[in-house]
């Protein structure tokens, strides 16, 4: 319905704008003067997310509005030549300059390292040589979070588990959604951030012992239990595999920040040898 209304929207415009075209003929959704809103400019505009949660049409014409109303108050400015004011002025060339700065830092980080890489054994060494500087800063868990859409459900699945049933076929047999809920429980996570969507089985995990299966608890309109597996108290070693992506992706930022700051160095040592930098410093 969302995309009807988006469509619908889009042909009126169409229909009641019919000579509003750009020289590449795109559609102009609006004009101020000589400005122009493309309806690929409108697009990219608007989070894509936000058509899910109300009226598409109601959403472009929202955007559309504040556009127009933009775009009024820039002229008016321009007509009252604020951006000719000494401040302003000074406040834009800043604004540009920083700018222009972080493109070239990006730039030539990226032309430096077209093809730099970081292994799986260097991430690991780097561990090994460096293993107490990673501490969990909090207690984490491996624990089984079981949901069905009925009491009774729930209630065998408990009873099959306690009887020492095998885990995925309880799950294939009575759980929402059971690929997902598999490969969480394979997962540790941080005591805080466990069953997050579901508090009160947050605060059984901080409760019950290792092995030990919570009761059920309706929520919403599911029934939720959990069971912990496994525990890793505050101030121990994380397991490697937890870290190694993590490891690698700095080590590689690390990489091209070094790249980086010795392109610059070579820079100003080049500056310097032409006479092209003077330092002046009060006494």
């Amino acid at each position: 319905m969302k995309i009807a209304h988006f469509l619908l929207f889009i042909l009126t415009l169409v229909l009641l704008n019919c000579d509003f075209k750009s020289s590449n003929d795109e559609y102009v959704i609006a004009k101020v003067n000589n400005d122009v809103l493309l309806q690929s400019e409108l697009m990219q505009k608007i989070p894509p997310q936000q058509f899910a949660l109300a009226d598409s049409a109601q959403i472009m014409r929202d955007y559309t509005q504040q556009w127009i109303m933009d775009r009024i108050l820039l002229q008016e400015a321009y007509r009252l030549r604020i951006h000719r004011e000494k401040e302003v002025m000074d406040k834009i060339n800043e604004l540009t300059e920083d700018y222009i700065l972080q493109i070239s830092k990006d730039y030539i980080t990226k032309e430096l390292n077209p093809d730099v890489t970081v292994s799986i054994d260097e991430a690991r060494d780097y561990y090994q040589e460096n293993k107490d500087n990673f501490l969990l800063n909090e207690r984490f868990i491996r624990f089984r979070f079981f949901k069905t859409n009925s009491l009774n459900e729930a209630s065998r699945a408990r009873q099959e588990l306690l009887r020492g049933s095998d885990w995925e076929n309880v799950v294939r047999s009575y759980a929402l959604q059971p690929e997902y809920t598999l490969d969480h429980s394979e997962r540790f996570w941080p005591i805080t951030r466990a069953a997050s969507d579901s508090p009160i089985m947050n605060r059984y995990l901080q409760r019950i012992g290792l092995s030990e299966i919570s009761v059920i608890e309706k929520v919403g309109n599911e029934y939720h239990f959990v069971q912990l597996l496994e525990e890793k108290p505050k101030g121990e070693h994380p397991d490697l595999e937890w870290l190694l992506s993590e490891i690698q992706q700095w080590l590689l930022l690390e990489k091209k920040r070094t790249s980086f700051k010795s392109y610059q160095q070579n820079l100003y040592l080049q500056a310097e040898a032409n006479n092209e930098i003077e330092i002046k410093l009060p006494n």
